[in-house]
């Protein structure tokens, strides 16, 4: 992919070709993606405008993206680059919340001392996302807009009760974790929309997480995993909320068992598994085989839940 070719005039909207009519059989031929335009974000106003053109995409980190590009799963007529908008790579503290811009990558999330305090579930979650390559482009945002059913941070955003910031054509919105995420790489995000944040609740010192994944190589996509939250009240877990990825479609609260994990018993817990969960046969294993790992580690998360942080 070439950002521009100089000797071509610019176009409107501050959209550039990325090919013109001589060169566009040689191009093909050189590169793996379909033939799409290019336009550097300026602001999210900006964005969301050039995402108003039919066929336009959003391009972040790219870590999934550029992937679909190559094997032509995808074929946008327009990249809205946004990586150049500014105030979306930070992390703050607001109102008993951490809110982490869109454009935060991984790497940064995992080095920060401020995240690790206020959103360690997010902090246990990021070693276990792609490798070191991965992590140093790939964004929160992005993350959580593809919405991968595997993928880790989503399923931290439902366990956290997070909530999900948007820009759009009707203006700014703000879209629980709950209803976000609507079906397989489906989310609350119309054509025209950009992810800007993220809010979560900064943990206190009543607060309780846990994460555990199975993978077959770390760094490869969980055949199952559980994010976990809670609250301590005395001995016993309140707001006990628990996100399971690799099971279905999109990430899934087990209802069931939070309930009896609220009430102490394990046992009852893992047995709940089996009606808040239907995971179905895939590549990596069987539904039967994802429904006993869903068990292992509610075990291993309920462990971490009693433990009070460090």
């Amino acid at each position: 992919m070439r950002e521009r070719n100089p000797g071509l005039p610019p176009a409107s909207a501050g959209v550039h070709p990325g090919y013109n009519d001589r060169n566009k059989h040689l191009e093909r031929k050189r590169v793996k993606p379909a033939p799409f335009d290019y336009a550097k974000a300026r602001s999210v106003e900006h964005a969301v405008e050039l995402l108003g053109r039919e066929g336009a995409r959003v391009l972040a980190g790219g870590q999934s993206l550029i992937a679909t590009l190559n094997m032509r799963l995808s074929s946008p007529s327009l990249l809205v680059d946004i990586n150049a908008i500014a105030g979306l790579d930070r992390i703050a503290r607001r109102n008993g919340h951490v809110e982490i811009g869109a454009l935060v990558r991984h790497a940064q999330a995992e080095r920060s001392a401020d995240l690790a305090q206020a959103a360690p579930l997010i902090a246990r979650a990021l070693p276990h996302i792609g490798h070191p390559a991965i992590r140093n482009r790939g964004t929160i945002g992005g993350s959580i807009a593809f919405a991968d059913p595997a993928a880790e941070l989503p399923a931290c955003l439902l366990a956290l009760n997070g909530e999900i910031d948007i820009a759009g054509p009707a203006g700014p919105r703000t879209v629980k974790a709950d209803d976000f995420f609507h079906g397989l790489f489906e989310t609350a995000l119309g054509p025209h929309d950009v992810l800007t944040a993220i809010r979560l609740p900064a943990a206190t010192h009543e607060a309780r997480v846990g994460f555990a994944e199975l993978a077959r190589r770390h760094g490869d996509y969980a055949m199952v995993g559980l994010a976990a939250a809670a609250h301590a009240n005395g001995t016993k877990l309140n707001d006990v909320r628990l996100a399971y990825f690799g099971v279905g479609a999109r990430p899934v609260r087990a209802r069931g068992a939070e309930a009896a994990l609220a009430d102490g018993d394990v046992d009852a817990a893992v047995n709940a598994l089996a009606g808040d969960l239907d995971p179905p046969d895939d590549v990596q294993a069987t539904g039967g085989v994802k429904k006993h790992l869903a068990g292992v580690l509610l075990r291993r998360v309920a462990q971490q839940l009693s433990e009070a942080p460090q």
